[in-house]
C-alpha cells in the first residue's frame, strides 16, 4: 500500500523514444550507422558499382550522340538511338576488316620489338653496373610474373572480362533507350525538398559529362591521326598500330601519353637512331598539339580541370579500383566538380537573398 507522501516522478523515460531527447539521439544513430553500411556495401560491391558506372559513361555517349543526330533528323528517339549504334558497329567492324590482318601483324611485330628493346636496355644497364646480373633477373622475372599471375586471377579470366563487356554494353544501351526513366528512379529516393536542386544538378552533370565525352572522342581521333602521319612521313615502323594505340589511350590523359611516347621511342630506335630521333620528334609535336590546341579546346567546351587535380585522382583511382577506376578517374572528378560547383552556386544565392555578402 502507498504512502501518502510516496511521490510519483512525471514525464516520460529517458529509455522511452517519447522523450524528444531520445528520439533525436537515435535520428543521429540511425543516419551514422546507415552511413557505416553504405561505406561497408560500397567496399564489399566496388567493382559491380564500377561496371554500372561504366555502362553509365557509355550510356551518356550513346544519348550525346542521339541528342547532335536529333538536330538534323527529327525522327523518334529510338529510331536515332538505331541509327548511332548500328553506325558505330559498322564503323567499327569496317575498320577491322579494312586493317584487321595489317594490324594483328604489326601487333606481333610489336610485341617482338619491345621485347628485344627490353633486352638490349637490360643488358646495357648491366654492363655499366647498373642492374643486377642475369641470375637476379631471372628470379625478379619470375617473381614478377608471380605477382601478374596473382593480380591476373584476382581480376579474373578473359570469360570475365568479355562478360563484364557484355553487361557494360547492355546497361549503356539501356541508359540510353530511356534515360527520363532512370532520372526519376533515382530521383524519388531523395527527400522532397530537394528533388528539384538534386534534378538540376543531375542535368548539369550529364550536360558536363556529354560534352567531356564528346571532347575525349575528338582528341582520341585527332591524336591517333597526327601520330600516325607523322609516324609514317619519319618512316617508323608500325605507324599505323602506333596511332591507334595512341588514340585509344589518349582516353587516359597524362598516363596514356606516357605510355604512348614509351612505346614510339622504342619503336622508333629499333630502326635506328635517326628513326628513334623522328619518334621522340613526332611525340613532342603531337603532345605540343594536343596540349596547346585540342586540350584548351575541349576544357573551354566542357569543364576546366587542372591536370594535378587529374593526375592524382588517376593515381588514386588506379590503386584503389584498378584499370577501370583509372579509365573512369576525370569522370568522377568531373561530376563531383560540378556537384560542388553547383552547392557554391547555391549558398551564394542564400547569402545574397539573406543581406550578407556571397563568398
Amino acid at each position: 500500500m502507498a504512502h501518502a507522501s510516496q511521490s510519483v516522478e512525471q514525464g516520460p523515460s529517458p529509455n522511452e523514444l517519447h522523450d524528444p531527447l531520445v528520439r533525436q539521439e537515435f535520428k543521429k544513430a540511425k543516419v551514422w550507422f546507415g552511413f557505416a553500411i553504405a561505406i561497408a556495401l560500397i567496399i564489399l560491391l566496388i567493382q559491380p558499382l564500377l561496371v554500372i558506372f561504366a555502362g553509365l559513361i557509355l550510356g551518356v555517349m550513346l544519348d550525346g550522340g542521339v541528342r547532335l543526330l536529333g538536330r538534323v533528323l527529327p525522327i523518334g528517339r529510338g529510331l536515332r538511338l538505331l541509327i548511332v549504334v548500328v553506325g558505330v558497329i559498322l564503323f567499327l567492324v569496317g575498320t577491322f576488316y579494312l586493317t584487321g590482318v595489317g594490324i594483328i601483324e604489326q601487333a606481333n611485330q610489336l610485341r617482338a620489338t619491345l621485347e628485344g628493346q627490353a633486352v638490349r636496355l637490360t643488358s646495357y644497364l648491366t654492363a655499366q653496373g647498373l642492374m643486377p646480373g642475369a641470375s637476379d633477373i631471372s628470379g625478379i622475372a619470375r617473381q614478377a610474373m608471380s605477382s601478374v599471375g596473382k593480380l591476373t586471377s584476382y581480376l579474373g579470366s578473359a570469360v570475365g572480362a568479355s562478360t563484364t563487356l557484355f553487361f557494360i554494353l547492355v546497361l549503356g544501351l539501356f541508359f540510353a533507350m530511356e534515360p527520363r526513366v532512370y532520372e526519376r528512379g533515382v530521383q524519388w529516393m531523395v527527400p522532397r525538398a530537394e528533388r528539384q536542386e538534386f534534378s538540376l544538378t543531375l542535368d548539369r552533370m550529364g550536360f558536363t559529362l556529354r560534352r567531356l565525352l564528346a571532347g575525349k572522342l575528338l582528341g582520341m581521333v585527332a591524336e591517333g591521326v597526327l601520330t600516325w602521319v607523322v609516324l609514317m612521313v619519319g618512316g617508323v615502323p608500325l605507324a599505323a598500330l602506333l596511332g591507334i594505340i595512341a588514340g585509344v589511350l589518349a582516353f587516359i590523359p597524362n598516363i596514356g601519353a606516357f605510355i604512348t611516347g614509351v612505346l614510339m621511342v622504342a619503336v622508333g630506335f629499333s630502326a635506328g637512331v635517326d628513326t628513334g630521333l623522328w619518334a621522340i620528334g613526332a611525340y613532342v609535336v603531337v603532345q605540343t598539339f594536343d596540349g596547346y590546341v585540342v586540350a584548351p579546346y575541349v576544357a573551354k567546351k566542357t569543364v576546366d580541370m587542372p591536370p594535378a587535380l587529374t593526375l592524382g585522382a588517376q593515381i588514386l583511382a588506379s590503386a584503389l579500383l584498378g584499370l577501370i577506376g583509372l579509365a573512369l578517374a576525370d569522370s568522377f572528378v568531373a561530376m563531383i566538380k560540378v556537384a560542388m560547383e553547383r552547392r557554391a552556386e547555391r549558398e551564394g544565392v542564400r547569402e545574397r537573398a539573406g543581406g550578407a555578402p556571397a563568398a
